[in-house]
């Protein structure tokens, strides 16, 4: 099967990816992220405006990476916005791009775990969560945590694309098949992930943030927790919040109705997006 998937993969053109346009010279991780705030946002922006997320408040970002989004959710009327991100080695990236778009007073980079942050409770107006439900390793803890410091009426903006999406395995920085995980075992996914950046400039960096070792020796992909939307709207329902807003949207409009349906919506679903309110 490694064979099959490896010679599959041909057939196939990666998506746009800012690991391998930071390595063609193209752009930075964190410019590509502020290039895309504005698509971050998008689907929110069909229950909210962009003042009632952002202006005058006092916002967290979770999962920030480079900062790039956080840098550009500055620029949207903030009172202060802090980025958080397990990773510290962003930290630079981060700070550089707030500076270069006269943001670095409003904007800070806190290195933390987002099941466990370093902030009092009720500090945040707006806490936004993108694309981060499906990394974190405790996911309960981390929604616990969100109620814990977000301010009383505060909101936040939760969304992320299911396990079972095409891309879902986050593996299209250099295996462009979709549902690729559906159709190929993990052990043969690390084998071939592992061979496709090993010459890379940055390859063992990839290789070490995606796999990691079970106690038995076991390598599995531990930057990705399997989120479903079954999954997902359990550790919602039994939370504190109160659910404001929900959307499932599809891949494709021709997909409206086949993504309503409880086993498809898995495989058809692009994002699932959730407003919470305290």
């Amino acid at each position: 099967m490694y064979k099959f998937c490896m010679t599959a993969n041909k057939l196939f053109k990666l998506p746009v990816h800012p690991f391998n346009l930071h390595n063609e010279g193209k752009k930075t991780y964190a410019q590509w992220q502020y290039e895309k705030g504005l698509d971050t946002i998008k689907f929110y922006l069909k229950h909210n405006t962009v003042d009632e997320m952002f202006k005058d408040k006092v916002v967290l970002d979770i999962g920030c990476g480079a900062g790039g989004k956080t840098v550009y959710y500055a620029s949207l009327g903030v009172i202060k916005i802090t980025g958080l991100e397990i990773l510290g080695k962003y930290r630079e990236e981060a700070e550089s791009l707030a500076k270069e778009y006269n943001l670095r007073d409003k904007f800070e980079f806190v290195q933390g775990d987002a099941a466990n942050m370093p902030f009092e409770n009720e500090t945040f107006d707006t806490i936004i969560m993108n694309d981060a439900m499906e990394h974190v390793d405790r996911p309960e803890k981390v929604i616990e945590e969100c109620y814990r410091v977000l301010k009383k009426e505060g909101r936040l903006y939760l969304n992320f694309p299911p396990y079972n999406h095409p891309y879902g395995a986050h593996l299209s920085d250099a295996i462009g098949i979709p549902w690729v995980h559906v159709f190929f075992s993990e052990k043969t996914l690390i084998r071939a992930y592992k061979e496709l950046v090993k010459e890379l400039p940055d390859g063992k960096e990839r290789i070490n943030f995606r796999i990691s070792k079970k106690e038995d020796g076991l390598e599995y992909f531990s930057y990705i927790n399997k989120m479903s939307i079954k999954r997902a709207n359990k550790i919602l329902q039994k939370s504190s919040f109160e659910l404001e807003y929900y959307s499932e949207e599809p891949l494709r409009s021709f997909f409206k109705y086949p993504a309503k349906v409880p086993f498809l919506k898995e495989f058809l679903v692009k994002m699932v997006v959730c407003v919470l309110k305290k």
